[in-house]
């Protein structure tokens, strides 16, 4: 029994491995939310099956021929040390391109509870009831097991959600019940298909001159990042509390909105991201205009005239509405005699009698609409011109959204957060900006349906209009991007491909000259890679 016992170890070794890799991509994809960690394990067939694990599926069948024990457990150990040494190496090169390593939640300890479970439930089974006869039987399961611990997470992760559901709902009904102990407390929610967290962040910066705003960190736009900011950090000293909402299908933003009730809506802009879960672009604009809707009587909605989707639907709520334009002036809040230069931006807006100056260091078209939706609650909340002035000039960068940073003799504008068609074609005219040499470093757009190619090819058509020199992350992945580029005749010379991001920055480093400048366009996450 002693060889027996070394194979388990072997064993569990091998899948302590690998248990990690399919746990990273499970967290990446959601927890299968929406059969999300389903859909990548099929469209990364190669990646989960086609591995050196294959072999040790095919020494079944040597198992079921073979009646020899001590040859049988030999082979495996040594099939199994090979895979072991694979598997190492796999990760360790995967690490290289690694973005967002597997974070150890709660949710993960749970997921590995119950996945240990799942394991020890046969092993314990074997050791009880061990025979030298079947041994080889007990050898075909451990191996099936190993090769399928993609499909043992996602079977953990459906046993969870009983539990899931328990933990959500426990901590739901304490963040609602601290809400409704917060009379006093404003809460504006903020979507759109684009935006959302520069937007947000934007708000918080004008509001926090006068008020004590709270905004949920980064891109927490979910339930669970709505609860865990409500329940760890709002307390009774803020005034206003901001809800970032996202979504990615009918009825999420509607179910944000009935756990915080916000009384002040913002809605960015509507366009395709996420087209593929939505389905339809009606679903999506319906999908965004739950927020406004959601709104009481006696709320404010703050649209933009300028997004031909917003003017166009027919609002079902009698809320406070304030437009925001660049380009309409019936709009209530219009930002004219606009300058634009590396350094930032300048523009006008008319509040009341007023015509007010404003100036900034953010760049870019879309943090104008952003400032104004900023000015225009600000100015609702009896914020005077003179500090939305100062609140304005203080605004600072949204971390990967058209930020800038310098290393060297290069600058980056750093654009790196879930791109779109619309903030690509921005983010070049931002780039077009600069005064030195343009390289631009993209993996493309993702999540966009059956528009997808028609997107990512236009973008390489703009691409071609503003870029000295193109870096592409995902060599398959970019084919899109490539023949927007082939089709305007772009340099051949001047594209370069590579299927790691970190290589990406090397090439960038070595093609660079005096002052150059690198929009990072779009980082995508690692189920991505290729």
């Amino acid at each position: 029994m002693t060889g027996f016992i070394v194979t388990v170890i072997l064993w569990l070794i091998l899948i302590c491995i690998k248990l990690k890799k399919s746990l990273h991509m499970l967290q990446q994809n959601l927890y299968n939310k929406g059969n999300r960690y389903l859909k990548w394990m099929i469209s990364n067939f190669k990646k989960v099956f086609i591995t050196i694990d294959l072999v040790l599926v095919l020494y079944i069948i040597f198992l079921l021929l073979a009646d020899n024990y001590v040859i049988s457990t030999l082979l495996l150990d040594i099939l199994l040390i090979v895979s072991i040494i694979k598997n190492v190496s796999d990760n360790l090169e995967d690490k290289k391109k690694e973005k967002k390593p597997l974070v150890i939640t709660n949710r993960v300890k749970r997921l590995l509870v119950t996945i240990t479970i799942i394991l020890l439930i046969p092993l314990i089974i074997m050791f009880k009831n061990f025979s030298y006869e079947i041994v080889n039987g007990y050898y075909i399961r451990l191996i099936l097991i190993s090769y399928l611990i993609y499909f043992v997470s996602l079977i953990a992760a459906i046993i969870n959600i009983p539990v899931e559901k328990y933990v959500y709902y426990s901590f739901k009904s304490k963040a609602m019940k601290k809400l409704k102990s917060l009379n006093s407390l404003k809460v504006i929610g903020i979507t759109g298909s684009y935006g959302k967290t520069s937007s947000k962040n934007i708000l918080s910066d004008i509001l926090n001159i006068k008020y004590n705003a709270l905004p949920t960190p980064k891109n927490f736009n979910t339930p669970y990042g709505l609860i865990m900011t409500i329940n760890n950090t709002l307390d009774k000293f803020d005034d206003i509390f901001i809800a970032e909402m996202g979504a990615y299908k009918k009825g999420e933003i509607k179910e944000l909105c009935d756990l915080v009730h916000p009384k002040y809506g913002i809605l960015t802009t509507i366009g395709t991201a996420h087209l593929e879960s939505f389905g339809s672009e009606e679903n999506i604009r319906t999908a965004k205009f739950e927020l406004i809707e959601s709104l009481p009587s006696d709320g404010v909605a703050i649209l933009n005239m300028d997004d031909e989707k917003q003017t166009s639907y027919k609002i079902k709520n009698n809320c406070k509405k304030i437009w925001v334009s660049i380009d309409n002036d019936k709009a209530d809040f219009v930002a004219t005699n606009i300058k634009m230069n590396n350094k930032g931006m300048t523009f006008n807006v008319k509040i009341g009698n007023d015509n007010v100056k404003f100036s900034t260091k953010l760049l870019g078209r879309p943090n104008i609409y952003n400032i104004l939706a900023g000015i225009a609650l600000g100015n609702y909340f009896g914020i005077t011109n003179e500090e939305l002035q100062r609140a304005v000039a203080n605004v600072k960068n949204t971390e990967h959204r058209l930020e800038l940073r310098k290393n060297g003799n290069i600058t980056y504008i750093d654009d790196s957060y879930n791109s779109n068609p619309v903030g690509s074609k921005m983010a070049l005219d931002v780039l077009d900006l600069m005064p030195g040499k343009k390289i631009i470093m993209t993996p493309g757009m993702i999540e966009l349906g059956p528009k997808q190619y028609e997107f990512n090819k236009k973008f390489g058509e703009y691409i071609s209009e503003v870029c000295d020199e193109v870096i592409l992350v995902g060599e398959k992945q970019t084919i899109p991007i490539q023949d927007g580029l082939k089709e305007k005749n772009y340099n051949e010379k001047k594209i370069h491909i590579t299927n790691d991001v970190k290589e990406g920055f090397n090439i960038a480093s070595k093609i660079s000259t005096k002052d150059t400048y690198v929009l990072i366009e779009n980082d995508l996450p690692d189920s991505f890679n290729e």
